[in-house]
């Protein structure tokens, strides 16, 4: 079990912060597994080939919390509630019944 710290306890670095985060920096390598040519952000990885990864914290910088995700959702709003059951796939259409063809005119 990890210990959780105190806020007053943690460095200045990782209080909170009001200032944004600089963007990330796109980064080259090769795939370690594979020797892909791969990009990624802030030197964190992934293999499109072979599905090699390399760890989150071999990054250049540490990720932003969750508070810091302009995208994360406002408080209080909660998941949608999953149904307990999956839902039934939609069966073939029915084709078309052919209609009485259009009669000639004279």
């Amino acid at each position: 079990m990890t210990r959780r710290h105190h806020p007053s306890h943690l460095p200045e670095e990782r209080r909170e912060s009001t200032a944004p985060l600089p963007p990330p920096e796109l980064t080259e390598a090769e795939c370690r597994r594979c020797g892909t040519y791969i990009a990624g952000l802030d030197g964190r990885y992934a293999c499109g080939v072979c599905g090699w990864v390399n760890d989150h914290s071999e990054g250049h910088r540490r990720l932003p919390r969750a508070d810091e995700d302009p995208d994360r959702p406002p408080k209080g709003r909660r998941r949608p509630k999953q149904l307990p059951w999956p839902l039934p796939e939609p069966g073939p259409e029915p084709a078309a019944e052919p209609g009485p063809e259009p009669q000639a005119g004279p």
